[in-house]
């Protein structure tokens, strides 16, 4: 049988296999390889096609027999062929993948002054379409006349692209600059589609600039080597409910809301019926520290459990494609908010207060459940990407 894969150093968390999985009918693996191992594997190795991500799009390029006129053009590879005669053919279908995220925004860069974050081959390939397309191209790496420790100079970008892997998961909450001194800025994009929201784009959206991930680059560049490799009957046409596929698959469903409303068993539930795995913050909790949350709130108070229940939902939201209830509370701290949204689709669970389960929960040494709502409500709210009401 013919095998494809995803070539790279460290891929335990890439959304790639599944993403081929939506395109055809054929075998796909993550391929780990240390560079000692590369040209080995290349030469000798069983595959009939294969992606290439960080860090050989580059270092494969001496052990290609021949390379696409868009592969020449950037130095970059990401996608292999090895056709019928055993010889590696070499393309570049980011090129198509960037180019088809911009025709999906709507928004060209013609004359627009962008910032492209980073120096590898993920630049280089953004470079050339953004070029081609008639924009001002700026690049700021660590080396070089722009770099981050001169960028007040570029105070007039449009817009700004990272194409570093800063941010990139499973080093979650970094990014490569702050937004706030780009008083011009209309769009920013982040080729990083895992986490679904870094936190370079969680601070345009908190400045009202549009942005987007780089997952319609994923699917567009996936998809176009499978098509190079003649391994799927999709369309272009296809693409954008492929993406929604991928992105409901990889989201996870975050449920909030008041102690006793049900998050922990509807929990249970979407995890039976979907096959997510399930996770529950306050069951999380007690298995780290051999405490319930009103035990421990009682002994050592609230404070000291929020600040552990943070680094517990810190951990549950860097997953993907799981079930997650969370503590009452939660939305008590706004630290959390970016730590459930960066992956989350986060769904209120809205239910009478007559209703709710108060047995054994914690934070009910509080004098009026009512009061407890009426504090609480509006962080729901505006935390909600979704309201459910329950009876």
């Amino acid at each position: 049988m013919k095998t494809y894969g995803l070539l790279g150093q460290h891929l335990s968390h890439s959304h790639s296999p599944a993403l081929h999985g939506l395109l055809g009918d054929y075998p796909y693996a993550l391929i780990e390889k240390s560079p000692e191992e590369l040209e080995g594997f290349l030469k000798q190795g069983d595959f009939e096609g294969l992606n290439v991500t960080i860090p050989y799009k580059k270092a494969v390029l001496p052990f290609m027999d021949e390379l696409s006129p868009r592969a020449q053009a950037t130095g970059s590879v990401n996608t292999i062929l090895r056709r019928e005669d055993g010889t590696l053919f070499g393309d570049n279908t980011d090129w198509e993948g960037f180019a088809y995220l911009l025709r999906e925004l709507g928004q060209s860069p013609s004359g627009k002054k962008v910032l492209v974050l980073g120096s590898g081959g993920a630049s280089q390939t953004v470079q050339a379409v953004l070029k081609e397309l008639g924009a001002r191209v700026t690049v700021i790496s660590r080396r070089g006349p722009d770099h981050y420790g001169n960028l007040e100079r570029h105070r007039d970008a449009d817009w700004i692209i990272n194409t570093t892997p800063v941010g990139m998961y499973p080093h979650n909450g970094e990014k490569p600059l702050q937004l706030e001194g780009f008083p011009s800025l209309s769009y920013a994009i982040d080729l990083i589609y895992n986490p679904l929201r870094t936190a370079l784009l969680m601070e345009a959206e908190a400045r009202g600039i549009p942005c987007q991930s780089g997952l319609p680059m994923l699917v567009a560049q996936a998809f176009t080597s499978s098509r190079l490799w003649g391994r799927t009957e999709k369309t272009e046409a296809d693409l954008p409910a492929l993406t929604r596929a991928l992105q409901e698959g990889q989201e996870n469903i975050i449920l909030i809301g008041m102690p006793g409303s049900g998050k922990s068993t509807l929990a249970r539930r979407a995890g039976e019926e979907t096959g997510r795995p399930v996770y529950d913050s306050d069951e999380e909790f007690s298995e780290e520290e051999g405490l319930s949350p009103e035990q421990y709130i009682h002994q050592y108070g609230e404070d000291a459990f929020r600040e552990k229940e943070t680094k517990i939902l810190a951990r549950l939201g860097a997953l993907s494609g799981a079930v997650i209830a969370t503590g009452g509370g939660a939305v008590t701290r706004p630290e959390n908010y970016p730590l459930l949204h960066q992956n989350g689709r986060i769904i209120w669970l809205r239910r009478p207060l007559s209703a709710l389960d108060i047995s054994a929960k914690p934070l009910f040494h509080r004098p009026d459940l009512t009061v407890l709502y009426e504090e609480r409500k509006a962080l729901y709210q505006s935390w909600a990407d979704e309201a459910w009401d329950c009876e």
